[in-house]
């Protein structure tokens, strides 16, 4: 019998660790010379890992803060408050929340982002070779013959034929503009990417391939996804963990598997049971009354308690924090869960 201690390898260290980002814009004046009038508070206090090659959702009703999030993670917004740490490609961890805009720069091949809208999101006016090999020409990675190579060679990847890198946008399908979107955001091989409602605009059919394309080019680039959706049946095929997010906040964090078996915040549970399912005898009923938050007139306590129907007295006074549930059986790697809830206080 062998008595040795077991070594286990260490954890990986997280690609990207954020802590108590928070976003707030000040909330709009009427008249010309008047003052603002309070704060529109659009993200609050979110903290999360990402692990390297794992997919984490966000989600939540639209106006819960997921795409300020994302914003404010790629420093497409300057984040009010809260660190943002980044492992670049040499090791050397950073935070993008306190780097100046110079700095930022060398860091953009290595974090991208793959946009909502593929009609929008292109410019008409550019060929899909001009619009592809662009982020080489801004970070002068490729230039000439080489340029030429590396876009053709990442059309094939997305499934474009080379031929069509002479076409404008205007003669694609919705799919087709967004694997140009996708190639665009690829091919200066980033390690992260932000995908923010990257299928919404596409039909359903469309969809089921884009999102096998993105799982295959995750395991071809060893790439880490931030996949911002509502769509909840997509969620639990794509994503490794969720993240659910209301009025700024994230109420409840586990994966998928277990939130989708077992959801804890009673928000999680509203959204979960407007899930259409395949049956025509199961009647769905969404039971989550009134609209989200004002974050400019956010509610004292939990934000979700004018809507919750298993509010008390608590619940109006004090705000709950994101507390860890513990390991969820099964999981794999024992990955913890947290849900933010006075249902689930140790008190």
């Amino acid at each position: 019998m062998n008595d040795r201690p077991v070594h286990l390898p260490p954890a990986a260290p997280p690609l990207l660790s954020v802590r108590g980002l928070s976003k707030h814009f000040p909330a709009s004046a009427r008249g010309l010379w008047a003052k603002p009038a309070g704060t529109t508070r659009a993200v609050s206090d979110v903290s999360f890992d990402l692990q390297p090659g794992e997919t984490l959702g966000l989600v939540g009703e639209s106006g819960s803060g997921k795409t300020t999030t994302v914003r404010c993670i790629l420093r497409a917004l300057a984040p009010t408050a809260g660190q943002v740490f980044f492992r670049k490609n040499d090791g050397v961890t950073v935070d993008l929340a306190a780097l100046p805009e110079g700095a930022l720069k060398p860091l953009r091949p290595q974090m991208q982002m793959i946009f909502q809208d593929p009609f929008s999101s292109l410019n008409p006016r550019m060929t899909v070779a001009q619009i592809v090999g662009e982020p080489l020409v801004i970070h002068g990675l490729a230039k000439g013959r080489e340029r030429e190579d590396r876009v053709v060679d990442i059309l094939r990847k997305v499934g474009l034929k080379p031929e069509l890198r002479t076409r404008y946008p205007h003669a694609f399908s919705g799919g087709q503009r967004q694997r140009i979107g996708i190639a665009r955001a690829l091919i200066m091989h980033p390690s992260f990417v932000v995908a923010d409602e990257a299928v919404s605009a596409l039909d359903v059919s469309v969809q089921a391939q884009v999102l096998n394309l993105l799982k295959d080019l995750q395991e071809e680039f060893h790439l880490t996804y931030l996949f911002v959706a509502h769509n909840l049946d997509v969620v639990r095929n794509f994503c490794d963990r969720v993240a659910v997010m209301y009025a700024g906040r994230i109420v409840e964090l586990a994966p998928t598997a277990a939130l989708f078996a077992d959801p804890k915040h009673p928000y999680t549970k509203a959204l979960l049971s407007a899930v259409p399912w395949p049956d025509p005898d199961v009647k769905m009923k969404f039971d989550l009354p009134g609209e989200v938050a004002d974050p400019s007139r956010l509610p004292s306590g939990c934000a979700f308690h004018p809507r919750c129907r298993e509010c008390h007295a608590r619940c109006k006074t004090q705000r709950p924090e994101l507390r860890p549930l513990g390991p969820v059986a099964g999981a794999d790697g024992g990955a913890d869960r947290g849900v933010a809830c006075h249902l689930y206080d140790p008190v």
